[in-house]
């Protein structure tokens, strides 16, 4: 089972994606439970965007290479060489199949003591505003009737395993600003996060 929990679609037969789908959901209930013990005074909203930080695939793929499912992923040998074992889609997937077999082989406890050892740390982390940036500078400009950002990229680097985006967003009335990241989603984020931060203080 745990082979399976590690064998991404591109190294063909029996792959992670049922065990994946399992895993997901587990993950959450264990993440949810967990937030319900150590913030005994948050509201539902919070709760919920905590909830989003900590199982979305950024931190699934941060712990699959902090518990190093990296390295043992099992991949296409095409997929190995174009950087398979750093892309954040295939670790968060494979993370979230390790606990789905983890469920399956030895119940929620043995789920719940992986999660509560990986992502335990992390929930100290889960602070400020929480929402996603893009939707925080959506909302913003839609409420003062400015119209929906737009976002474009201007420059990509590296090679594709590893590529590097850089992005501009506008909003009318507003100068433009400038994001970085490792995907295009992150960049844009990054670059929401920055006109957000300037034009509300």
């Amino acid at each position: 089972m745990l082979t399976r929990a590690l064998t991404h679609s591109s190294a063909g037969g029996l792959d992670n994606e049922r065990l994946e789908f399992l895993g997901d959901r587990v993950l959450g209930l264990i993440i949810s439970e967990l937030l319900i013990e150590q913030f005994p005074a948050e509201n539902e909203g919070l709760l919920a965007l905590k909830l989003n930080a900590l199982v979305r695939m950024e931190t699934c793929a941060r712990v699959a290479e902090i518990a190093g499912i990296d390295a043992e992923l099992i991949l296409a040998p095409s997929e190995d060489r174009s950087g398979g074992r750093k892309k954040a889609a295939i670790l968060g997937d494979a993370c979230e199949a390790v606990i789905g077999a983890l469920y399956l082989d030895g119940g929620i406890e043995a789920a719940r003591k992986f999660v509560t050892k990986y992502w335990q740390p992390l929930m100290s982390e889960v602070t400020g505003d929480l929402r996603d940036p893009k939707n925080a500078l959506q909302e913003w400009a839609q409420g003062r009737k400015l119209g929906t950002p737009t976002y474009r990229v201007s420059r990509r680097e590296g090679p594709d395993h590893a590529p590097r985006f850089t992005v501009e967003v506008w909003i009318k009335g507003h100068d433009p600003a400038i994001g970085e990241g490792l995907s295009l989603r992150s960049a844009e984020q990054a670059a929401a996060r920055v006109l957000m931060k300037r034009i509300t203080g």
